[in-house]
């Protein structure tokens, strides 16, 4: 019976990611980033570049099928020496990486630019204002506040540089979470991760959707150390208390972002109905759990009393914690109009006096936005929500509200002009930046979705760590996919355990086309 149930909670599990996730494939394949030439509908069309960069790679699968030399010579290149490959791939790519933050750091805004305010003069009435409505934010203001200190500067380009760092730091701990599962895969999730760095423009945005990335990517690779690691127990040790001081720092940046801690606990309390856990469990290896799960429990219990004490100590600005706005507000917004930011809503927030009449009105609006769109009008919605969410392959870069500050069109001359093209709201090349994105994701779903005979228990982690990200994106303020950002290390780590099934089927799909040897 426990056999039974087992297999069934996790042909749950894979049934339910397969859903959310065919929605966001078709999505993405149906996306608007995608057509060729003008645009209608983003407003900026491809040009020469996506022409040129579609015409080498269609040429060189042709010369691959076409001709057996070039095949071996691929093959020499990307597999057998992928190791070195790779490596120098990613090396490249943070050199281009660091090329694109000289070139291109404007002032951001919306929330970044309220953030980068504060550090200037956290006195204004507005700075105070917003700070005592959005306190999830105090913790990035407090962490830049303390950066400023340090190095003596407050400029966007300084703050792009320690973007770039964080990024760059959450690909290294997962590729180290592969390491630790299945070390031959390595090579390729250089391959995946130099792809995903070389089109994530979200390094210069100094905002929490990048800056929790490291700490969510560091406790999912404690996790596997604790979990899957063939190391000494002192080892485990300290991979426990990294655990609880990574969660409760990425609970700190961005609270959503322990979605991934959710699932690994689910995943974990499931193997206690399988016979053979219990059978195989032994005295040692049942203290070794406990100690683990008491180190890891007591490192993320005390960073969390220290960072609310830090929080509600701190005199670098003033705010008022009766103005803060409830959670219901953003499950109120995010069923209004395409689930995303509702200015109205967040205008009524300002305006109501108590946090209860905030709470109030949020309720009020919820259930009268539930009611109107009735049972098939609200799953209609969550469908064209779910497509909002996670279809967009460039993360909605440029569709904030103010993105960039001081202008929509790139300004300068030579080469730092001729980047900042391809990501200004009114650049020339924005629309081939969209293109390469979203075929970039595509490829990136596609290497999870072929992979479905895997049912290893950290893929499954990883599986119901992007269903919670989607439900709770469902049933919060979201309506874009930039909101995605902070799960990005359970899609990255799981394309590159999922790719080599999944290229074996593809391979299955279409036996019909002659690879040569």
């Amino acid at each position: 019976m426990d056999h039974q149930l087992f297999n069934y909670g996790n042909r749950f599990i894979r049934g339910l990611f397969y859903f959310f996730f065919g929605l966001t494939i078709f999505f993405a394949i149906n996306s608007a980033n995608l057509i060729l030439g003008d645009n209608a509908q983003t407003g900026s069309g491809t040009t020469v570049v996506t022409a040129l960069v579609l015409i080498v790679a269609i040429a060189a699968v042709l010369a691959g099928f076409a001709y057996p030399q070039v095949a071996r010579v691929f093959k020499w290149v990307f597999v057998r020496h992928q190791a070195i490959t790779a490596s120098v791939l990613v090396l490249v790519t943070v050199a281009w990486q660091i090329v694109f933050v000289l070139c291109v750091h404007p002032a951001i805004g919306f929330d970044v630019d309220a953030i980068h305010e504060a550090l200037i003069d956290p006195k204004t009435v507005n700075t105070m204002s917003y700070f005592s409505q959005n306190a999830n934010n105090l913790p990035i203001l407090l962490a830049q506040h303390w950066l400023a200190q340090t190095f003596h500067t407050t400029s966007w380009l300084f703050f792009d540089w320690v973007t770039l760092l964080l990024t760059d730091l959450s690909a290294v701990f997962n590729i180290l979470s592969v390491a630790v599962i299945d070390r031959r895969k390595v090579p390729t999730a250089l391959y995946v991760h130099a792809g995903w760095l070389a089109l994530f423009p979200m390094i210069i945005v100094p905002y929490t959707d990048a800056w929790v990335l490291p700490f969510v990517s560091a406790y999912i690779f404690c996790y596997c150390v604790m979990s899957y690691g063939h190391v000494h127990w002192s080892i485990k040790v300290v991979a426990a208390a990294g655990l609880g001081l990574n969660v409760a720092l990425a609970y700190f940046m961005k609270p959503s972002a322990i979605v991934a801690l959710i699932a690994i606990v689910l995943v974990e309390l499931f193997q206690l109905i399988r016979r053979e856990y219990w059978q195989d469990l032994t005295w040692r290896s049942g203290l070794v759990v406990l100690a683990l799960l008491l180190v890891s429990g007591g490192a993320g219990g005390g960073a969390y009393v220290a960072g609310n004490h830090v929080l509600d100590t701190q005199t670098y600005i003033k705010i008022n914690t009766a103005r803060a706005i409830p959670a219901v507000h953003f499950m109120s917004m995010g069923i209004s109009g395409d689930g995303g930011y509702n200015a109205k809503d967040a205008l009524k927030m300002a305006q109501l006096p108590t946090k209860k009449s905030r709470a109030d009105w949020s309720k009020k609006m919820y259930l009268k936005r539930l009611k109107q769109r009735g049972f098939w009008g609200y799953l209609a919605f969550l469908v064209k929500k779910q497509r909002n969410n996670s279809a967009d392959g460039s993360f909605a870069w440029i569709k904030e509200g103010h993105f960039i500050l001081h202008g929509t069109k790139p300004s300068g001359t030579g080469f730092a002009r001729g980047l900042r093209e391809f990501v200004y709201l009114y650049g020339t090349r924005l629309g081939d930046f969209r293109y390469l994105a979203q075929a970039w994701w595509i490829v990136w779903l596609v290497m999870i979705f072929f992979g479905w005979s895997d049912q290893h228990k950290f893929t499954q982690v990883l599986r119901l760590t992007i269903i919670g990200a989607f439900i709770f994106l469902l049933l919060f303020e979201g309506g874009r996919s930039r909101y995605l950002i902070q799960y990005l290390p359970a899609f990255l780590i799981l394309g590159t355990l999922s790719f080599r099934r999944s290229l074996t089927i593809l391979r299955r799909l279409f036996s019909w086309v002659k690879l040569p040897d």
